[in-house]
């Protein structure tokens, strides 16, 4: 298969992560929905199957790089989420207690916030959808960057948002955090005014999950699990950051995410940290895929593949 060098890159991440996930998932013998695992894995293979296809018979590049990009996309997402419920469980080791002194230090009530968001319930439904959007909003991101061309700036996004996906999971597995739900018990009737995501019910999960950890892994069943840093927070500013130079799509990705933040933290169930901490693993990661970009690995300048006659790109 003729991939890019920032592919080759994100391929070797994700088959590393899915090996590492079956090894763990024997050891721990933990039980798995492998039927709807495989169809998620089957649509991101079907995707770069059909961005080779187009890449190397059709000779048709932009085509080539939304599906390959959006393949790996995917599959990346399956392999990171799998890998996150399997360092579970974490005991008590949680450091939310130490977030809720910091945001209580900066002002920040997670309970004050959602009781006031209650009160404005057409808000705190179109918090809902904003903060649901987020991977939808990547997946787009993908198409719009492969479609216009934009090869190095998309595999910058892709590259960014494995590093930012990864090092927030370091973190979370060093300094474990659920956020603020899972300890923060909301006035009855709260978290029904609005239909939030992350309520009473949804933090008594998170409880159980970091103690005992998940008995059945499923797709259809995975909860966020990593508070601090939050990375939505990091999707929200990929977002704004690699749509800036597509003026036709920037000013919508500018509104939702700015409205992402107040989504993240009543939403989301996150602690204010959690969203300043989602900002600086942004930076990292952004600093990370362009050293993976300029670095030994993808020296390369990048070829241009003619339409009419297919080139193998360089290793």
């Amino acid at each position: 298969m003729i991939l890019h060098p920032a592919e080759k890159i994100c391929a070797g991440i994700v088959a590393a992560l899915f090996l590492i996930d079956a090894v763990l998932i024997a050891v721990k013998d933990v039980g798995v929905d492998w039927f709807n695992y495989a169809v998620v894995c089957a649509i991101g293979g079907t995707s770069i199957a059909i961005g080779h296809i187009y890449r190397t018979i059709r000779g048709e590049e932009k085509i080539a790089l939304a599906a390959t990009g959006a393949g790996l996309f995917i599959l990346f997402t399956i392999a990171g989420s799998i890998f996150n419920y399997l360092l579970l469980p974490v005991g008590d080791r949680r450091i939310d207690p130490l977030l809720a002194r910091l945001d209580a230090a900066i002002g920040f009530s997670w309970t004050d916030a959602v009781v006031y968001v209650a009160e404005m319930p057409a808000l705190g439904t179109a918090l809902r959808w904003i903060y649901a959007s987020s991977m939808p909003q990547l997946v787009v991101i993908v198409l719009i960057l492969g479609f216009s061309g934009q090869r190095e700036r998309l595999h910058r996004f892709l590259l960014t948002g494995i590093a930012g996906a990864l090092i927030s999971i370091a973190v979370w597995a060093l300094f474990p955090s659920s956020g603020p739900a899972a300890f923060e018990v909301l006035p009855p009737g709260v978290s029904d005014s609005f239909a939030m995501i992350v309520g009473n019910s949804y933090g008594a999960e998170l409880n159980r999950l970091v103690l005992e950890g998940p008995v059945f892994l499923s797709p259809a069943d995975a909860l966020g699990l990593i508070a601090f840093p939050s990375f939505h927070t990091v999707m929200a500013c990929m977002a704004v950051w690699f749509m800036v130079r597509t003026p036709f799509a920037f000013p919508v990705f500018l509104i939702v995410n700015t409205l992402m933040l107040p989504a993240i933290l009543v939403q989301g169930g996150h602690h204010l940290v959690d969203v300043i901490g989602g900002f600086a693993v942004f930076g990292l990661a952004l600093l990370a895929s362009k050293l993976l970009m300029t670095g030994t690995l993808v020296f390369q300048r990048y070829p241009t593949v003619s339409a009419a006659s297919p080139q193998r790109l360089p290793s």
